[in-house]
């Protein structure tokens, strides 16, 4: 764990081995299959439940299944008070974490002294691409949240989760299909909600209370339990939040995708020639297929290692959610627009600058873009012809219109490109904003509460370039203001920042409480001497989302801005666009 002084980090820093016997002191709660025994801060007066399992360890066999329910009763104590490992993932997010492939575990925080008392729960689900990351990532920590719901009135219960990652929790090919376990990852996370539905009273939070919450790929995977099995609603939760990511308009199935992926895995794991190739790579051990997932060598470019001849690439065997036709519908994309999601308030934002980091550089030139979007690449589908020209014109090459206002009419030069902002315009709107204009109007539309908004403050650290780019608001959301878990190349997120940085993080943390509390996120406003407006619903009318902002006070604007290219960017998702279209 990170050093910091920090009394919760100092609790949590050490793996405790289960206690046969409950300590004086400790707090204890007994769930459906037996007492856990957690850790008391005096300091900030909350009880950590760490490490809890919601799973059967996904070993052995049970390895690329669907996660299985735990199956056993124990009497005496079990501890609580260590985080368990990350899954397996692959990027910086696991440094300073100890992985394993046992990691289906959440963790409860709680606000002490409320016995008898059932308060609603914040149940978060991280970010990383669906390929890294973990609940027990301080930079989550929530014990600062929990202590400003408590000081506004609202106290609330949080919990964490793992789920897997990768290959290791969206293993996709017509084999997976056949056997059923698609998309393991996300069915890790709903397995959790379950759990917390028949145990989280036991912790003092109320299961008809319980909003989800994430951000990126934890905020897609928000978006995918409001939409999955056709929009069923199983009562796991009362209202979303989600932080640039949304429903997700899933085209590809899993055969196309990712058959190739699978193939390799399987040749590179030694079970391609095996008549049941997806039980023999259960049979591969768990440091051996780690290091498979991680980087196999293939024909390409680059240079070749020790040994072995001719030019060589190394790639990571990375998979994701997939179409299945049952927890993630093969017409998502008709479904949202038929009403099929569950019917809750959300919230729903993006960052102002978030294609900064998600645009292919060397754009110099408008034929560069225009390659870009009709040619296509790894990561993005190729557009026809005609809808190509139809975003080059929706996308005009003015910096007034375009992404990266804090670098006012600077045109970038190498690696970026001249033409790098109007790019990244696009696949900004692309990856994240159009599908949160278009999550609030769907909501908006079904008579629902939506509160929308753009994040437009940039933490100390960022380069220029990133701006307010994406992840930048996880360190206000979660008053985190001595920056920890941000890792030692980083700086703490406001270092050497005015006043009004911190200001603006209180300012979101009590929005957020606020919501999870009261399904509201202006009715702590009574507390708060601020000047800043409210912040509307979102209403097809009049359209606002609100822009939280710390060199001037935040506000509602109208929900506008690009609005040519992101109505192409949706109608073309949902399958609305044509040539005469336009």
């Amino acid at each position: 764990m990170w050093s910091s002084g920090i009394s919760l980090l100092a609790l949590v820093a050490t793996r405790i081995v289960a206690a046969p016997t409950g300590s004086a002191g400790a707090p204890t709660v007994t769930v459906k299959n037996g007492t856990y025994e957690g850790l008391h801060s005096a300091e900030y007066k909350q009880d950590f439940f760490l490490g809890v399992p919601y799973a059967q360890p996904p070993l052995g066999d049970l390895r690329f299944r669907i996660p299985q329910s735990l199956n056993k009763t124990w009497t005496g104590v079990h501890a609580a008070k260590a985080y368990s490992p990350e899954c397996f993932g692959y990027s910086s997010d696991q440094w300073n974490y100890q992985v394993s492939e046992d990691c289906l575990y959440l963790n409860i925080v709680r606000p002490a002294g409320y016995d008898g008392q059932k308060l609603p729960v914040a149940f978060w689900i991280h970010g990383g691409g669906f390929n890294a990351g973990g609940g027990v990532d301080q930079r989550y920590n929530t014990s600062w949240t929990i202590k400003n719901a408590v000081e506004m009135g609202k106290p609330i219960v949080t919990v964490s989760i793992n789920y897997r990652l990768s290959a290791w929790g969206f293993l996709n090919s017509k084999e997976v299909v056949a056997s059923g376990n698609t998309n393991a990852g996300l069915r890790d996370q709903r397995l959790a909600l379950h759990w917390v539905q028949e145990n989280i009273a036991a912790f003092g939070g109320d299961p008809t209370k319980v909003t989800i919450w994430g951000e990126s790929a934890g905020a897609g995977s928000v978006g995918l339990h409001l939409t999955a099995y056709g929009g069923r609603d199983d009562k796991l939760f009362r209202g979303a939040v989600m932080e640039s990511g949304n429903p997700s308009l899933m085209s590809s199935t899993s055969g196309d995708k990712y058959q190739n992926l699978y193939n390799l895995l399987t040749k590179e794991a030694g079970c391609s020639n095996s008549t049941e190739s997806l039980q023999c790579l259960r049979t591969v051990s768990t440091e051996k297929m780690n290091k498979i997932i991680n980087g196999t060598v293939l024909p390409g470019s680059g240079s070749a290692p020790p040994g072995m001849p001719g030019a060589t690439r190394s790639v990571l065997i990375n998979f994701g959610p997939a179409t299945d036709g049952d927890i993630i519908s093969n017409d998502l994309n008709k479904q949202l627009p038929a009403g099929k999601f569950v019917h809750v308030p959300v919230i729903s934002g993006a960052n102002s600058d978030e294609g900064l980091d998600f645009a292919p550089r060397g754009m110099n030139t408008e034929q560069d873009f225009y390659d870009s979007l009709a040619k296509g690449s790894e990561r993005n589908a190729a557009l026809p012809a005609e809808l190509a020209k139809q975003l080059l014109k929706a996308y005009p090459n003015d910096h007034t219109v375009q992404v990266g206002a804090s670098l006012g009419s600077a045109q970038l030069g190498a690696p970026f490109g001249a033409q790098f902002r109007r790019a990244g315009s696009y696949y900004g709107d692309k990856a994240f904003i159009a599908g949160r204009r278009l999550t609030c109007q769907t909501w908006a539309a079904a008579g629902l509460s939506a509160y929308c908004y753009r994040f437009n403050a940039i933490p100390a650290g960022v380069k220029p370039i990133s701006a307010v780019t994406h992840f930048q608001e996880i360190a206000f959301v979660f008053y985190n203001l001595q920056g920890i878990g941000y890792p030692p190349v980083s700086i703490n997120p406001f270092t050497d920042k005015s006043a009004s940085y911190s200001t603006l993080s209180k300012f979101m943390n009590s929005n957020w409480v606020s919501f999870i509390h009261d399904q509201d996120p202006n009715a702590w406003r009574s507390k708060w001497n601020g000047t800043e407006a409210l912040w509307p619903k979102y209403d097809l009318t009049k359209p606002k989302d609100y822009v939280f902002d710390a060199n001037v006070t935040s506000y509602a604007e109208d929900d506008t801005f690009r609005a040519e290219g992101i109505k192409l960017i949706n109608d073309y998702a949902l399958g609305r666009w044509s040539p005469s279209s336009a």
